[in-house]
């Protein structure tokens, strides 16, 4: 079980790892040593700071870009 207590949002965080956990299935690479289930990997990758949510009023980082070249 995941404890959501030191996140500000718990909606946020359910948003965040669905997300991440779709994108696990799709076959993205996991940034934490993943665990049996995608979701599990996808919380845990949340909780300890590998996945930032993006909102819409935010620019998306392109890592293709580069803004000084």
């Amino acid at each position: 079980m995941v404890d959501r207590s030191t996140l500000p949002n718990a909606f946020e965080f359910v948003v965040v790892a669905s997300a991440r956990a779709k994108q696990l299935l799709q076959g993205c690479v996991p940034k934490v040593e993943p665990s049996g289930k995608p979701a599990r990997t996808a919380q845990r990758e949340v909780i300890e700071g590998f996945i930032q949510p993006v909102y819409d009023d935010e620019p998306a980082i392109d890592p293709q870009m580069r803004p000084f070249a």
